[in-house]
């Protein structure tokens, strides 16, 4: 399993004291999955919610990469030709030929950033199909 998380703090929506959140991404069972969970220091509201899919909310999204920064994903040396590229980046990502042939070519040169959960993921789809590449930190 690849996982990522944060701790953030929020005002509550009940009685706007101080809230405590935990919120993640992982890959478990194939899939991205994310997750949320948090209480009120002050009346002891809480939460708890989970979900899978292709598309994480942008709050925890924009949480992990500034509490860990970016990674990097990026086509390795002779890491296979563009066609099979894109092949790969539309099934993944179920993306239109003209987005796939983009992200392809962004693949080969400076590579694709998000979250290291959702750079794996994809890394993991791309070796499924031949494809070589990296993850680094995006410095």
């Amino acid at each position: 399993m690849i996982t990522q998380g944060v701790r953030i703090t929020g005002r509550c929506g009940a009685c706007g004291g101080t809230t405590t959140c935990d919120v993640g991404q992982f890959f478990h069972g194939g899939m991205l999955r994310w997750g949320t969970e948090g209480r009120c220091a002050d009346c002891l509201d809480g939460w708890c919610e989970q979900a899978c899919g292709p598309v994480t909310p942008e709050f925890i999204r924009q949480a992990l990469l500034q509490a860990h920064g970016a990674a990097r994903l990026r086509l390795s040396a002779g890491g296979g030709n563009l066609v099979g590229v894109m092949r790969a980046l539309r099934h993944a990502r179920e993306l239109p030929l003209a987005e796939a042939r983009a992200q392809a070519a962004e693949l080969a040169g400076t590579g694709l950033t998000g979250t290291l959960v959702e750079m794996e993921i994809l890394a993991v789809h791309l070796r499924e199909r031949g494809v070589t590449v990296t993850v680094d930190p995006a410095t």
